[in-house]
Formats: structure tokens, C-alpha cells, sequence
């Protein structure tokens, strides 16, 4: 546990990631409840290769979807962040903000705390212009977050990296402008 926050919020802190995580967060990626709007839970392996990604996204464009704990505990409980997304959509080139939690960590506030704070760090910060958000259809919980946090649906889209899979490539895109 590095406890090294980019920042926090009242009750979270969003770090970089590290290897150590590894255990914790492949735990997270291979609960059928957590992964239940992709296509499939993570293996260890693929949860090693993401977590590369993400430090190399880090190390890239100054944020990621970041390693979020619990600052009382120092619990890593999944998270949330932003990434620069390039897939072919009418919104991309774009700044994504998302979320995962461990099922634990759900339904006490913590997603929306966590991406209003992260919104905040996106726009006051980095100075981005827009964040978006996207989901699939039937993700109504996350739609629900990005309602709280002031993002606008947009519409529809059939998401590209998803195409194999149909079940879930019918997605819902939301956005958010920086008004500051």
C-alpha cells in the first residue's frame, strides 16, 4: 500500500497503480457480480497486462482510472479515474470517466463521491474540456452515477471493442462540459 494519492476526497484516495495490487484487484476482476456488464470476468493474467496498461496510461497523460481506497483503511475497493479513449465513436477522441468497485464497496456513495471528485480534478486541473462516460444498455446503476454527477445522455452507440459480443455492445454515452 503506497498511500501516495494524487489527491483525495472526503473519504477516498486515488493513486497510481502498482503490481501489489495485483491480488486485490484480480480478486475484484474475476467476481461474476462486479463484471457483470462485460463480457467476461478477468483472469490474472489479463488483470496484470490492465494494470500495465493503466500505469502506462499514468505515465502517459498524467491520470488513469485510478487504484481508489479507502483513506480510514488504506482498503483498495476497485476504481475510479479517467482514460483517454481513441476507439472509432462520434465522441472519441475523448476523455472517459469510469468506475469499478468490489461489491462490498457498493451502494455507499463512493462512485459518485469518487467521480465527482475525479470530475473536479478533470476539469480544474487538466483543464480538459469534456469527460464522457459510456455503458452498456442494461447498466442502469452506472447511468445512475453519471446522472448524480451532472453528465447529460447523449445517446446510443454500438461500441467497437464490443462488437463480438452483442449482448453488450449496445451502449449509452453520457457527456459533461468544464462550465469553470
Amino acid at each position: 500500500m503506497t498511500n501516495q494519492y494524487v489527491f483525495t476526497s472526503e473519504r477516498l484516495g486515488f493513486r497510481n497503480w502498482s503490481l501489489d495490487d495485483l491480488d486485490e484487484f484480480s480478486e475484484l476482476n474475476a467476481d461474476p457480480a462486479v463484471m457483470e456488464h462485460f463480457p467476461a470476468a478477468l483472469t490474472r493474467e489479463e488483470t496484470t497486462e490492465f494494470i500495465h496498461r493503466l500505469i502506462a496510461h499514468y505515465d502517459k497523460h498524467g491520470y488513469n482510472y485510478f487504484a481508489t481506497e479507502i483513506i480510514g483503511t488504506g482498503e483498495l475497493i476497485g476504481f475510479i479515474g479517467l482514460a483517454y479513449q481513441t476507439y472509432e465513436a462520434p465522441f472519441c477522441p475523448a476523455t472517459d470517466i469510469g468506475w469499478r468497485l468490489k461489491k462490498s464497496a457498493w451502494a455507499k456513495g463512493y462512485a459518485t463521491e469518487g467521480a465527482r471528485r475525479c470530475l473536479k480534478y478533470a476539469f480544474e486541473e487538466l483543464k480538459l474540456d469534456r469527460v464522457i462516460s459510456t455503458c452498456t444498455l442494461s447498466n442502469v446503476n452506472s447511468e445512475k452515477v453519471m446522472k448524480k454527477i451532472g453528465m447529460t445522455r447523449v445517446g446510443e452507440f454500438k461500441h467497437p471493442r464490443l462488437e463480438a459480443f452483442p449482448d453488450y455492445e449496445n451502449c449509452v454515452w453520457y457527456e459533461v462540459s468544464n462550465s469553470s
